[in-house]
């Protein structure tokens, strides 16, 4: 179930952000602005993403102490 949860919510996510860069192209030259931040936020997701799996002590707590 919450799987499922998971996918629905990464699908509409997905189609919010289809709207915006919609709307960003729309608005040039301004919309320029809304893509820069985008970018600055993937990258900052991707960051944090990339820590978080290569963080051996959060695993082991996740897995051992979290019960």
């Amino acid at each position: 179930m919450e799987k499922t949860g998971y996918i629905i919510l990464a699908i509409v996510a997905l189609i919010w952000l289809g709207v915006i860069l919609f709307g960003m192209i729309e608005a040039l030259p301004w919309g320029l602005v809304g893509f820069l931040v985008l970018i600055g936020l993937g990258l900052l997701l991707v960051q944090v993403i990339r820590d978080r799996l290569k963080n051996k002590e959060d695993d082991y707590y996740s897995k051992n102490v979290d019960q």
